[in-house]
C-alpha cells in the first residue's frame, strides 16, 4: 500500500507493514512511536530504522533525523495508528456485523453465546479472553482486547475467511487505551458494572467512564445499545448512548425480560417476554447470571435480524463456554466447577451457585488465590466471600507475578474468620487436595484461572495444564 493512502500529502512510497515494536520492524514498515506505561516508542527510533523502517510516525520533536527516512508528526500517535491500521487492512469491520461486549463480568460468555448461536446461520468470528476463533481457526490471545494492529489484521483474516459477523470482547483497558478506535460497532452490549481494575483506572468513576466509551463513541449512530436494565449503572449509561437503547433484565420491565425462571444444576427454563408476547425458553445454561448473559445475546441477535424462533431453538443446546461455570463430569460422586471468576461480584455469584447445588450435608470447597501486582484491596473481600459461602478453602497461587503467593494468601485470610482454610502454593497440589478430600454430595469450585493454560510468574508467562485438565487428571488418579 502507498504511504499516501495512509497520510494526506505523504510521499507515494510503498509500505510493507505497520508496527509499534522496533524489534519486529521489517524492511519497508511504518514505525509508530507509541508512548506506553513503561517505555516510550520515541526512544527506539534508531533501532526501528536499523531494522528497515521507512517512515516514523511521532508526536515528540525529533532533532536528529536520518536521511532517506520519512517523518510524520501527529498529535496522537495511537489514534493515527488506529486509523492507519483500519485503512491498511481494508476496513474489515465495515464488512461484518460487529458485536462489541463490555462489562465487569460476562463478556466472554455473551460473546461466545452470540457466536455459537449465529454461526450456523451466518459465519461469525470471536475475539476475546478465551481465544480468537473463526471457521476452523483457533488462536490463543495475549489480551482480552488486542492492540489495534493485531486486531485489524485478525478482522481482515476473518473477512477473507468468509465471516459475516464478529463478537468482540471490549475491555475497559482496551477502551481507555484506544485499541478499538478504528472499529464502528453495529451493536454495543453492556453486561454489568461492579468493582474491578482499580489498579489501572484508579477510581470506579474512571472505570465507568472507560466502559461508557463504547456506547458514546464507538457504536454507530444507526446501531443499537443492548443494556442490562437491572444494573445500578443502567440509567447513567442509557443517558450516554448515541444509538437507540434496547433493554434486557429479570427484575425490571425490559424489552427482553425473563420471568418464571426454573433452574436445576443441569438446565434452566424461563418465559421470555418480548413486545407483549411470551416465549418458552429451555436452555442447558445454569445460574441466574447466565440467564442475564443469554438475554443479552438473544436481544443482540434479534435486533440484528435473526428470527426469535431460531434463537430460542439454539438456546436448547449451547456449547460449553470454556472455563466459564464449566461442570467437570468424570463419573465422580461430587460436583466440580471450573470458573474464571476473579472479581468480588463474579466470585460471589459462582459461590452462590455452588452452594445451591451442594447437597444439604455436603461441603462447598473452594480453591483460589488472587493475582499478583493487581488490585490488593479485593483480596480481603475474597476471603469474606469464602467465609460466607464455603466450608473449606484451599488458598493457592494465581498469577503471582513477582509477589509471594503466601503473602497474597495471608491477605485473603484477613477476611476469613470461621471457615477452615489451608495454603498450598502449588496449584496442582491444591487441586489434588480438594479432590482427595471431597465426599459424596460436595462441590469443588476451582476459581480464577478458568481454562487458561499459563500462569504469570516472576519471569513472565509459564505453562500450566489448566484447571480443567488438572482436576480431571486428579479425579482419575486419586479417587
Amino acid at each position: 500500500m502507498r504511504l499516501s493512502k495512509l497520510f494526506k500529502n505523504a510521499p507515494t512510497v510503498n509500505v510493507t507493514g505497520l508496527s509499534f515494536d522496533s524489534r519486529k520492524i521489517k524492511e519497508g514498515n511504518v514505525y509508530f512511536c507509541l508512548p506506553g506505561l513503561t517505555y516510550d516508542g520515541h526512544d527506539f527510533i534508531d533501532s526501528a530504522i536499523e531494522n528497515g523502517a521507512i517512515c516514523i510516525v511521532h508526536s515528540r520533536n525529533i532533532e536528529n533525523k536520518h536521511d532517506g527516512v520519512i517523518y510524520i508528526r501527529v498529535h496522537d500517535v495511537n489514534e493515527a495508528m488506529n486509523q492507519c491500521a483500519r485503512i491498511f487492512y481494508g476496513k474489515p469491520s465495515d464488512k461484518m456485523t460487529m458485536y462489541g461486549i463490555t462489562g465487569t463480568n460476562g463478556k466472554s460468555t455473551i460473546a461466545n453465546l452470540i457466536r455459537s448461536m449465529l454461526d450456523p446461520i451466518e459465519p461469525c468470528g470471536y475475539i476475546g479472553t478465551i481465544a480468537i476463533e473463526y471457521g476452523d481457526v483457533k488462536l490463543m490471545p495475549d489480551l482480552t482486547t488486542p492492540d489495534a494492529l493485531f486486531l485489524q489484521s485478525k478482522l481482515s483474516d476473518m473477512v477473507n475467511a468468509g465471516m459475516k459477523a464478529c463478537a468482540l470482547e471490549v475491555s475497559s483497558h482496551g477502551l481507555a487505551q484506544g485499541r478499538v478506535n478504528g472499529i464502528n460497532f453495529d451493536v454495543a452490549i453492556f453486561s454489568n458494572f461492579t468493582y474491578d481494575h482499580l489498579d489501572f483506572h484508579g477510581t470506579l468513576e474512571n472505570y465507568f467512564d472507560a466502559k461508557s466509551i463504547l456506547f458514546k463513541d464507538r457504536v454507530k449512530s444507526d446501531g443499537v445499545c443492548i443494556l442490562n436494565c437491572d444494573d445500578p449503572k443502567f440509567s447513567d449509561l442509557a443517558g450516554l448512548c448515541k444509538a437507540r437503547v434496547i433493554t434486557y433484565g429479570i427484575d425490571n420491565e425490559a424489552d427482553y425480560r425473563a420471568t418464571y425462571i426454573e433452574m436445576t444444576s443441569e438446565a434452566s427454563h424461563f418465559d421470555l417476554v418480548y413486545e407483549g408476547q411470551t416465549y418458552s425458553v429451555m436452555t442447558n445454561l445454569v445460574a441466574t447470571y447466565n440467564i442475564y448473559n443469554l438475554l443479552a445475546a438473544i436481544a443482540a441477535l434479534h435486533e440484528t435480524g435473526v428470527e426469535l424462533e431460531k434463537i430460542i431453538e439454539a438456546c436448547k443446546e449451547i456449547p460449553q463456554v470454556q472455563g466459564r461455570l464449566e461442570q467437570i463430569k468424570e463419573g465422580q460422586d461430587f460436583n466440580v466447577i471450573v470458573d474464571f471468576a476473579h472479581t468480588p461480584d463474579g466470585m460471589e455469584k459462582v459461590m452462590e451457585f455452588g452452594r445451591s447445588i451442594t447437597k444439604e450435608n455436603g461441603n462447598l470447597i473452594a480453591v483460589f488465590g488472587s493475582a499478583g501486582k493487581r488490585d490488593v484491596a479485593k483480596r480481603k473481600v475474597f476471603g469474606e466471600l469464602a467465609d460466607k459461602y464455603c466450608d473449606f478453602v484451599i488458598l493457592t497461587e494465581d498469577d503471582p507475578r513477582d509477589e509471594d503467593p503466601k503473602e497474597i494468601a495471608d491477605q485473603i485470610k484477613e477476611g476469613i474468620k470461621k471457615t477452615t482454610n489451608i495454603f498450598i502454593e502449588d496449584r496442582y497440589e491444591a487441586i489434588r487436595q480438594a479432590v482427595e478430600s471431597a465426599k459424596e454430595g460436595d462441590t469443588i469450585l476451582l476459581l480464577g484461572k478458568g481454562d487458561e493454560v499459563f500462569i504469570y510468574r516472576e519471569n513472565g508467562r509459564a505453562p500450566w495444564i489448566g484447571d480443567h485438565v488438572a482436576v480431571r487428571e486428579c479425579i482419575h488418579k486419586y479417587r
